[in-house]
């Protein structure tokens, strides 16, 4: 899987997708992420890539020529010299876009090349979505001040989904039973005066009886 993010502010999310287990599977040559900042496909002088909102408003809009030149220099590392076509999906983030989950994090892992748009600022002129054919993406029912963290956050999700990545199967917390309460050692932890207990039913060796607590805990946290 090749991934192209196309940001002004690569800094900011580079050191988390270049730690732990995605840091390993770039490593291991399962995954490839590239950054295309904007600035390097301008041509001011000034590497200058936002103007003023045709119909008035405040803040600036980033123009598209910087992010068309981006996306195409994307597109053409991912191909590699043999100018293959790969199965590429551009991704540009809008509130108002289909919702990111978790099925649709397992049905991405289909394409070999996702390029991710990072708007800043007041957004990107309209025109690149439509020229790039790009797939308007919501991460929830928030605004946020760029499109870095939903990148961050879908290249994890999709990458954990593929084969290889993560250490085993049945780290998936989707492919088992599971629950959002777990328990290490040590079996009592004292804390203050206070004695707090492991569950018992997870220290019996029961598995039937493990797996109805945790369906039953997870029922419990989605009412």
């Amino acid at each position: 899987m090749k991934y192209s993010i196309v940001t002004l502010f690569p800094e900011s999310i580079q050191p988390y997708l270049d730690s732990s287990i995605l840091g390993r599977a770039q490593r291991d040559k399962k995954i490839t992420i590239s950054y295309y900042n904007p600035r390097d496909y301008t041509r001011d002088p000034r590497r200058r890539v936002d103007q003023r909102p045709y119909g008035g408003g405040p803040g600036m809009v980033l123009e598209a020529e910087p992010l068309l030149r981006a996306i195409d220099a994307a597109h053409k590392k991912a191909a590699g010299r043999t100018k293959r076509k790969i199965k590429t999906l551009v991704v540009f983030f809008v509130p108002s876009g289909k919702v990111f989950t978790q099925t649709e994090a397992k049905k991405y892992t289909a394409y070999q090349h996702i390029i991710f748009i990072c708007g800043r600022y007041e957004g990107i002129d309209e025109r690149v979505a439509k020229i790039t054919r790009a797939k308007k993406i919501s991460v929830g029912e928030f605004v946020l001040t760029g499109g870095e963290l939903p990148a961050a956050l879908m290249i994890d999700a999709i990458s954990r989904n593929i084969p290889g990545i993560l250490g085993s199967e049945d780290s998936r917390e989707d492919e088992r039973i599971s629950s959002p309460a777990v328990y290490t050692r040590p079996e009592v932890l004292t804390w203050k005066k206070k004695n707090y207990h492991v569950p018992k039913v997870l220290i019996g060796g029961n598995h039937k009886k493990i797996d109805e607590w945790r369906e039953a805990e997870s029922l419990k946290m989605q009412k």
